[in-house]
């Protein structure tokens, strides 16, 4: 009788640690906003200045980050080049940051900056599109190897909103929400 009781505890914990993981866990599925307009270009977008303006939280939903960015994007060939400057209201972190995201043949992208571990993974869908990479995240004084997940959905061809879920081990351990405009 007493194992039987062990293991139906050992069960219900089991169930309730499946339950709270799974509330950890963010799933966005691209398919779902291939037919969804207006299409997202992202060379389009940032082929010249964006204005952004975004915070980070953290599990707690605590803001830890609120900032501005200036984005100064121009296309050479198939390169695109984004040149992004930041100003923190609340935490710190990088200054800037320079990509260069290359289109590939089969539409999707590959893109590099100079603090992100190996090459970020782009496609597109719809009027969303996904990047995917890895990022050593200096936090205080250590550093943590994070994947983010990095979603953009277009409003119409000036107005963006972009979401990354910050993954460690799978869980989401911070939410980054971004608002971009481009200037005229």
């Amino acid at each position: 009788m007493k194992s039987l009781k062990r293991a139906a505890y050992a069960l219900a914990g089991l169930g309730i640690s499946a339950v709270t993981l799974s509330g950890c866990s963010v799933s966005v599925e691209g398919k779902d906003y291939t037919s969804v307009q207006p299409a997202f270009n992202i060379e389009q977008f940032f082929d010249g200045d964006v204005k952004a303006w975004g915070i980070v939280q953290n599990r707690s939903g605590e803001v830890v980050q609120r900032f501005k960015v200036d984005i100064d994007g121009s296309i050479d060939g198939d390169t695109l080049t984004l040149d992004e400057s930041f100003d923190y209201g609340v935490g710190e972190g990088p200054m800037s940051r320079t990509w260069k995201i290359v289109k590939q043949s089969d539409g999707t992208f590959v893109g590099n900056a100079g603090d992100i571990d190996g090459p970020a993974a782009g496609t597109s869908y719809g009027n969303a599109f996904n990047f995917h990479y890895q990022m050593d995240l200096p936090v205080d004084d250590t550093s943590y190897s994070v994947t983010f997940d990095d979603w953009f959905w277009a409003f119409d061809e000036t107005t963006m909103m972009n979401r990354s879920y910050i993954r460690k081990f799978g869980i989401v351990m911070a939410e980054v929400t971004i608002f971009m405009q481009k200037q005229e």
